[in-house]
């Protein structure tokens, strides 16, 4: 059974975006290329047939995974979110112990995206920072293994 998935509104749009791109674009595209494929003749040893099949199979998964984390999704209500404490859906402001000042906004596992500095609630850096308020200093084991401690400057609403 799945657990609960945390979810900003953005991310529960997001989520029913890309299920509707993958429902019906993506699946009429690989749907062309299996009728392609078919009118190269025996499909028993036809690559192209076995790839647009493959390729189906792996769509029809991703679709059922984000169905399934669609029906187990919370979404996280902004009228209950506030400055005084870093949750899901807040914007974090902090300083490392090299006096480098860092912004995370906390989301949900399904939105994490480091790359853009969207961490997960439930990675090092995240569950570390939630509960904190401002002005806290919380050491974060990284899974390097190197210890590093933050500090929050500021905590907005995303």
């Amino acid at each position: 059974m799945q657990k609960d998935v945390l979810l900003t509104p953005e991310g529960l749009e997001n989520l029913k975006k890309e299920i509707e791109f993958l429902s019906t674009t993506k699946r009429r595209e690989v749907a062309e290329r299996i009728k392609e494929a078919r009118e190269f003749g025996d499909i028993s040893e036809n690559s192209e047939y076995d790839d647009a099949k493959n390729e189906q199979a792996m769509l029809e998964a991703r679709i059922m995974t984000l169905e399934d984390k669609l029906r187990s999704a919370s979404v996280i209500d902004a009228k209950e979110l506030s400055a005084d404490v870093v949750r899901v859906g807040s914007q974090v402001q902090v300083t490392d112990d090299k006096s480098k000042k860092l912004t995370y906004v906390i989301v949900g596992s399904t939105e994490a995206n480091p790359s853009e500095n969207k961490l997960s609630n439930e990675s090092p850096v995240g569950k570390a920072l939630v509960g904190r308020k401002q002005g806290d200093k919380v050491k974060v084991t990284l899974p390097s293994g190197k210890q590093r401690e933050l500090t929050v400057d500021k905590i907005e609403v995303a």
